[in-house]
């Protein structure tokens, strides 16, 4: 349903419309259509931009712009959603968006259809008073909470080919991590996952010497890799870590010395390092610890590298408008997980700014009505000062 005039200016009407949109990754359940419906009631041109690839399942994607010169202000996010675990566990249904003790609760209403929600209610109020000097956009997708694969890149890539350019990037995700104002994203680390792997020889636990156990010599492996700090950090990074995620072995009978053992682990990196960089340095500090007598393969993959917002005083605007709504200073971070802005930074200056996310991904996902109210003002503020000032 397209809201009416008097609706479309109200976040919560928005958001609660998506999140009764049960859009588990990577299925769409209508919230592209929705979104789509309100961004043509506004006059933005949308389009739908379908990938599939072979090792993926197929994405739908929904890039809409209001004008057609630079600048391109562009607002970037998600409408798919993590599964919202058992229903019971919730005090609410999750996908019936119910307002309670001034909390909109839902899956998706944190992470991130809240933040949609406010911006676009925030684009219907900006044009009841003027026309922006230049464009605004959205890109949404429905591939963040998954691969990755078929989303946010695929459409930059379409937009890049036919030369269609974004000047500045705000991305929607739940930036603040107790209260509306304390942070804004300004960068990510990169992440690389690896899933380390040891052959031995399998046998009798009552004859070991027959045998080669794996184990001891996959822990030798990952003592190696723990032993030092990747790096001392920096500028505004905390240090890379490596974090140990899981051990597996053959599912075997209990007097059973395994043939193999492997370990996952993840790392989140500072700019200290590429994703390729960081495989080969591991590897070297493999290759040295097995001394050429342990059997070890590596499978390792970075699914984005780290990065700094390219302008500086893109954050520098967000966080003024930011101190003059909440009274908050934000913090400028970088740290958490990955989002698309490591694909979003590759064609724009960026900057991540949303809701609370201290419920995201859980049980009774749930936001501020209020603090829905405050970021649409932010957003509108942000699109009035981002088109006044010189480009």
């Amino acid at each position: 349903m397209t809201p009416d005039i008097h609706t479309r200016s109200d976040p919560v009407t928005l958001a609660s419309a998506l999140i009764r949109c049960p859009s588990v990754t990577p299925e769409d359940h209508g919230a592209l259509d929705l979104l789509q419906g309100w961004l043509e009631a506004l006059g933005f041109v949308c389009e739908r931009m379908m990938f599939a690839d072979e090792d993926a399942p197929p994405v739908d994607n929904l890039y809409a712009r209001l004008g057609t010169s630079l600048p391109n202000f562009c607002f970037a996010g998600h409408t798919d959603v993590v599964p919202p675990g058992a229903a019971e566990d919730w005090d609410v249904p999750p996908f019936e968006a119910m307002e309670q003790d001034g909390m909109l609760l839902g899956r998706g209403a944190s992470d991130m259809k809240g933040a949609i929600g406010c911006f676009v209610s925030a684009v219907a109020e900006y044009l009841k008073q003027e026309s922006p000097k230049g464009s605004i956009s959205l890109l949404i997708t429905g591939d963040e909470e998954a691969l990755a694969i078929n989303g946010t890149r695929k459409v930059l890539e379409a937009l890049r080919a036919r030369g269609e350019e974004i000047s500045h990037c705000i991305i929607g995700e739940p930036s603040n991590p107790q209260e509306l104002g304390e942070m804004i994203k300004v960068g990510r680390r990169g992440s690389y996952n690896a899933v380390l792997t040891v052959n031995g020889v399998q046998g009798h636990v009552a004859y070991p010497g027959r045998a080669e156990n794996p184990i001891p010599h996959l822990m030798t492996l990952l003592q190696a890799l723990t032993a030092q700090p990747l790096d001392d950090g920096y500028e505004h990074f905390q240090p890379s870590n490596l974090v140990i995620s899981a051990l597996n072995t053959p599912s075997l009978a209990e007097n059973v010395i395994p043939g193999w053992a492997s370990a996952r682990f993840n790392v989140r990196f500072n700019p200290t390092w590429t994703g390729a960089g960081l495989d080969a340095y591991l590897r070297e500090i493999i290759t040295k610890a097995a001394a050429g007598t342990i059997r070890w393969d590596l499978k390792g993959r970075h699914s984005g590298e780290a990065f700094l917002s390219s302008d500086e005083g893109f954050p520098l605007l967000i966080s003024r408008i930011v101190k003059e709504v909440t009274g908050r200073q934000p913090e400028l971070s970088t740290s958490g997980g990955t989002s698309d802005g490591r694909f979003l930074h590759l064609a724009a200056p960026v900057a991540e700014f949303g809701l609370v996310g201290a419920t995201m991904h859980k049980v009774n996902e749930r936001v501020s009505i209020a603090d829905m109210h405050s970021l649409q003002r932010i957003y509108l503020r942000l699109l009035q000062d981002y088109f006044s000032e010189p480009s």
